[in-house]
């Protein structure tokens, strides 16, 4: 498959907002793919190569895709094809050592010297994260199904296993349904975790539960960082602990390494929260816990973890089976003396009047609120749905920054209102629902006018446009109808509470769950 086919496809797929419409053209890019290109054709359109990294940055690949003067495609060279590009990129990422800049130099120029201008821009935007046709993996997920004819089920199944979209696109349109019933959870690899929906008010969501004549735990929802943690102790690193996207970060949290070390089993992978603690028990600032998973090596800070899922102990796989029985299991494994803290508390079967204490408790414990989970669901990884609902006594969303203008008066010189998107459940380009300036310190002013301009796609006399990467988190007293903004809603009353480097862009909140605010 030619490199200019995908690139036809993926200007085909940002063209139309339509999910119907994006996962038809990509299903059918996808059925002529071949055995060995069908993995590289789903992470390209589902927005990175499949490598993820390749140690190029974006002003060194602009320098190299730019044709030489008076040139607009290379002449006389054999058009690109699939293989042959994730060859080079392959060698972009493995290439390190003395010597390594002028080595990539030189694929760079073999990448980029047979290339046209469109496809010169699609590599670009690819390797840097710009390429934002609207194929999310969700999208490419469907269409991975329509193409192989595999059950959707199946194929978002093993995706959640895998860890990984390029091995789950190989699988299902080279071995169907029968490779993807082959993918299990392997300790040792990551799965991606279950995500809570934001919830309406505590008798609401109870309510709804009771409506639905479902049992429920509700558990304090920290204010600390998503962990998953795998221990094999016949493994040569026994203990390895990932992020919510699955970002390793064994080495940096060895106290945590340690207490799952000594639970009593060889193997189990452990779902759960860390976060910093004072001497008194109450969570530290946010930022506090973060300093533990960035660059900030002298960070002392110690994390505390609380599990709240078991997903497989001493070879039982217990994905399936539903949460009330993984909780039985959790607690005996965390039943033996000196590991009950690492439990997390919450209340089984409660009543109103007991959620309510739970919520009231973790509140004036200095948490965010509470999560109401169905007893009765399985682990459904990666997809937000009603099994778990958070309920928080302020509205808050985790929004993409794509603008930020200038400021004025005290703050001349900062870059201050920031322009908030949600995403578009379909798959396009974020949409704008607001702007705010509210609840930045001096600090944060700082860091954003020294970050956001590495991040800048255009500049104004106002500001800066933003590729959408950063997610931050925001309070808000809800959302209003407004025809101002494409999405239909805007937000009433926005203001900064933290930044969420634990976060990527595809986790941020989409517009529906600013649309359910609407007051």
């Amino acid at each position: 498959m030619l490199l200019s086919e995908v690139v036809d496809a993926s200007r085909e797929v940002g063209a139309t907002r339509s999910r119907t419409a994006k996962t038809r053209v990509v299903a059918a890019l996808l059925a002529r793919a071949e055995p060995a290109e069908c993995a590289v054709v789903a992470s390209w359109l589902a927005g990175e190569p499949r490598q993820r990294k390749v140690g190029v940055g974006w002003r060194t690949l602009s320098s190299h895709a730019e044709p030489a003067p008076g040139t607009t495609t290379a002449e006389g060279s054999a058009p690109l094809d699939v293989v042959a590009v994730d060859a080079l990129l392959d060698g972009l990422a493995t290439t390190a050592g003395a010597g390594a800049a002028a080595r990539r130099g030189a694929l760079l120029d073999e990448l980029f010297a047979p290339a046209t201008a469109d496809e010169r821009s699609f590599l670009v935007r690819l390797l840097t994260g710009e390429l934002r046709q609207g194929a999310l993996e969700a999208v490419v997920l469907d269409a991975v199904a329509q193409a192989s004819g595999a059950p959707a089920a199946l194929v978002r199944r093993a995706a959640m296993l895998s860890g990984s979209l390029p091995t789950t696109a190989h699988a299902a349109l080279n071995g169907g349904a029968e490779a993807l019933e082959a993918v299990r959870l392997e300790v040792g690899r990551p799965v991606h975790p279950m995500l809570a929906s934001p919830g309406g008010t505590l008798e609401d969501v109870l309510a709804d539960a009771a409506q639905r004549a479902l049992d429920v735990v509700v558990e304090p929802k920290l204010d600390g960082a998503r962990i998953q943690v795998h221990l094999d102790r016949g493994a040569d690193v026994p203990v390895r602990v990932w992020t919510r996207t699955l970002r390793e970060v064994t080495d940096g949290l060895p106290e945590v390494a340690a207490q799952v070390l000594a639970l009593p089993c060889e193997t189990a992978v452990l779902d759960g929260e860390t976060l910093a603690l004072d001497d008194d028990g109450r969570p530290r600032p946010f930022q506090d816990t973060m300093s533990r998973f960035g660059s900030d090596e002298g960070s002392e800070v110690l994390l505390s973890p609380f599990f709240f899922d078991l997903l497989h102990l001493d070879g039982r796989d217990l994905l399936d089976e539903p949460l009330a029985a993984r909780l039985v299991a959790l607690d005996g494994l965390l039943a033996a003396p000196g590991h009950a803290p690492l439990r997390m508390p919450g209340a089984r079967g409660a009543s109103a009047d007991e959620a309510a204490a739970v919520l009231e408790r973790a509140l004036a414990d200095g948490h965010e609120g509470v999560v109401v989970k169905d007893l009765a669901a399985p682990y459904a990884a990666g997809r937000r749905g009603r099994a778990w609902q958070k309920v928080k006594p302020v509205h808050t969303l985790d929004l993409l920054v794509v603008g930020a203008e200038w400021g004025y008066g005290r703050r001349t010189g900062s870059l201050s209102n920031i322009h908030l998107a949600a995403r578009d459940p379909g798959g396009g380009a974020p949409l704008v629902v607001g702007k705010t300036f509210k609840g930045m310190t001096d600090a944060l002013l700082a860091w954003q006018t020294a970050t956001f301009p590495g991040l800048a796609t255009a500049e104004h006399r106002w500001g800066l446009e933003l590729r959408p990467e950063l997610v931050v988190e925001v309070a808000v007293d809800g959302a209003q109808r407004s025809t101002r903004y494409p999405g239909g809603v805007a937000l009433r009353f926005a203001r900064v509470l933290r930044y969420r480097p634990d976060k990527t862009a595809d986790q941020a909140d989409d517009v529906e769950a600013v649309r359910a605010l609407l007051v």
